[in-house]
């Protein structure tokens, strides 16, 4: 599903505000992207080192997909994320029309605790039910985890392919450095957030109440 670049950026800036108060994009961090054409593939993503508290039209790229960017509004200021072929290799591989991505503490704090494991295993929670396609508490999500690495090239090659293997994954983290989920559209990618970042503060938050009553 495909949105125009004024409209994607319109709800980067809403997105952006909203994820800022919460904590979940703080600083620079944190980047969006949404499909603006399928065929060439295009994608409006935010631009680097943006506050996402603070999006502006002008803050919004277009790039194809090898993630460079394209012809646009004369004197367009900023270079696209580092990541976005990251959010290329989400769109490619699962058809996605929109990717987030957030970097909250919650996510952050996980992605380094189950690192070892190579994901986190998410179960019996009713909000899991808020994530496409899933009907039931008793199942169990599986959030992948990718160890962090500056060759983007190398680390989107790895997140391909671990998607193709698992296409019904809702999302997966970066070592260190956050939650990437996705949807057919912004609307649906942002439920995928916010279920996550519940579900992630709620698995932390009882693993240290079960610590300090186990000490």
């Amino acid at each position: 599903m495909t949105t125009t670049v004024p409209a994607a950026a319109r709800a980067f800036a809403e997105l952006g505000r909203d994820f800022y108060t919460r904590g979940w994009v703080l600083g620079t961090s944190g980047n969006f992207s949404a499909v603006v054409s399928d065929r060439p593939l295009r994608l409006a993503i935010t631009a680097s080192s943006v506050s996402k508290g603070s999006i502006r039209p002008a803050n919004v790229l277009t790039v194809d997909d090898a993630g460079v960017p394209v012809a646009g509004r004369k004197g367009t200021p900023g270079r696209p994320s580092a990541e976005t072929l990251l959010h290329v290799a989400v769109v490619r591989t699962l058809g996605a029309g929109a990717v987030l991505h957030t970097h909250s503490v919650w996510s952050t704090s996980l992605s380094e605790l189950h690192a070892a494991e190579g994901g986190v295993r998410l179960s019996g929670f009713e909000m899991l039910k808020g994530l496409e396609r899933v009907r039931t508490h008793e199942h169990t999500e599986w959030l992948p985890i990718f160890d962090n690495d500056q060759d983007m090239s190398r680390l989107a090659r790895r997140v391909e392919a671990v998607l193709r293997k698992s296409p019904d994954v809702h999302g997966f983290l970066l070592r260190g450095h956050g939650l990437y989920t996705w949807g057919d559209d912004l609307p649906q990618a942002r439920r995928h957030v916010e279920i996550f970042e519940f579900l992630l503060e709620t698995t932390g938050r009882l693993l240290t109440l079960r610590g300090t009553r186990q000490a």
